[in-house]
């Protein structure tokens, strides 16, 4: 599971800078919707950036799927859908339209997540491990109405990160990014060699923001 998230600096001087910052694909142009500086602390049912389409394109997204057959208003909507398991997603009803049609890439500077007792939990930020700094990590996107939402995938947690939480993003290398966009049903190996690092924390609350929520205890 993957409950918070850092959102990349995305801010350049020019469209050209900003192309090259924050890329899945460096020296294909794609185009950055105006954006805020880094987010240390997002949280499901905020907005976020995704990338999608083809041509891909950069374009913002509720973080939390739903369906595009749900009826009534959004918070209606009651099932946990900003986690996805890439294991059986496409069976669920929730996510199977949108499985194949549906990927998109989700850009994270990390995330975290908690270990210990419940009002004693430790939390530990997960940072990239290798040299580049953004994470990738696969994602669905789905219309309702005219709200785009979507939810990201995990996986059965690596070696890096296990002695955390028993799940993570799948988070994609530069060739799983263009598999898992094409809409392969080959998946079950994705996010398998990524590189994760990572350290505790100390104890921030939902409204907290600002790079000190990264600096280790």
């Amino acid at each position: 599971m993957c409950g918070r998230f850092i959102e990349p600096d995305l801010i350049g001087t020019d469209q050209e800078h900003s192309e090259t910052k924050i890329n899945p694909f460096p020296g294909q142009p794609v185009i950055i919707p105006p954006r805020g500086p880094c987010r240390y602390n997002v949280a499901p049912t905020q907005d976020i950036l995704i990338f999608g389409g083809s041509p891909l394109v950069a374009i913002e997204a509720r973080w939390w799927l739903v369906p595009s057959w749900h009826k009534g208003e959004v918070k209606d909507w009651k099932a946990t859908t900003f986690n996805a398991r890439i294991e059986d997603a496409k069976d669920k009803p929730s996510f199977r339209a949108v499985w194949r049609h549906g990927r998109c890439l989700i850009p994270m500077g990390g995330y975290y997540e908690w270990t210990g007792k419940k009002g004693h939990k430790q939390p530990h930020v997960i940072l990239s491990g290798g040299n580049e700094p953004t994470l990738w990590a696969a994602g669905l996107a789905s219309l309702w109405n005219d709200l785009l939402t979507c939810t990201m995938m995990t996986r059965a947690a690596n070696a890096d990160v296990e002695g955390i939480h028993h799940r993570m993003p799948v988070i994609l290398n530069i060739n799983e990014r263009e598999a898992w966009l094409s809409g392969s049903d080959d998946v079950q190996e994705l996010g398998s060699e990524v590189r994760l690092r990572h350290h505790p924390v100390k104890r921030f609350g939902a409204r907290d923001e600002g790079p000190e929520l990264i600096e280790r205890e």
